[in-house]
């Protein structure tokens, strides 16, 4: 039942999904509730897959004032002056808490453009222009690149960019992983519904201890 499905620690890493400062800080106009509260179960898992030395990936949205890159559903309320994730600006940086060095700030032309933005040893930013992380990105290439056939998802708000970063993860044949205690948004149905795909739900301490055990790649989850 597991055989192509279980996560494997060797050829892992952390993927956090939108924990900007605009969807996460109290007072934000645009703060997802339950957000703020989780950080510190993401920083439990950047610590320890730091430590690991595994590849972190922050990806990020990035709204243009004019609404040329934003979704539909969004779209009208941009191009009508409401800034939320506008490039160069606090409201778009990473929190603070998770960043490798506070004093690092993302490169909005560079993300734009696809590129990959190194923050740290094995720690990347990337811009998704949807949802789904993988929509329109490189972030599949990517992750071959670095070996990489698992993935473990946190973030900002489970019934949309986690969700469909989940499913455009299992559509490419990647291992998944979501932190459940490390994601706001989340909810029975659509924890159930991971299960029937076989995506592996782990709580913060145990993929805590999953990423630094020596026996990781055995464990059928």
């Amino acid at each position: 039942m597991h055989k192509y499905t279980h996560p494997k620690q060797s050829s892992s890493a952390l993927i956090s999904i939108d924990v900007q400062n605009d969807f996460t800080l109290i007072g934000s106009p645009a703060k997802i509730r339950g957000t703020h509260e989780k950080v510190p179960q993401m920083l439990q898992l950047l610590n320890a897959f730091r430590a690991a030395e595994r590849p972190i990936i922050h990806v990020i949205r990035l709204y243009l004032p004019d609404g040329s890159n934003v979704d539909a559903c969004r779209k009208e309320m941009i191009e009508d002056g409401i800034k939320i994730a506008a490039p160069d600006t606090i409201g778009a940086e990473l929190v603070n808490e998770l960043k490798p060095n506070k004093l690092i700030r993302l490169a909005s032309d560079e993300l734009l453009r696809g590129e990959f933005q190194l923050l740290g040893k094995q720690e990347w930013a990337m811009y998704k222009p949807r949802w789904d992380a993988f929509y329109q990105t490189a972030l599949e290439s990517y992750l071959h690149t670095l070996g990489v056939d698992t993935v473990i998802f946190c973030g900002c708000n489970f019934p949309n960019c986690p969700r469909a970063s989940i499913y455009g993860a299992s559509m490419r044949d990647f291992r998944i992983v979501l932190v459940t205690d490390a994601v706001s948004g989340i909810y029975e149905k659509g924890l159930e519904e991971l299960r029937n795909i076989n995506v592996s739900l782990m709580t913060t301490v145990e993929c805590i201890d999953w990423i630094g055990g020596s026996h990781s790649d055995q464990i059928a989850v």
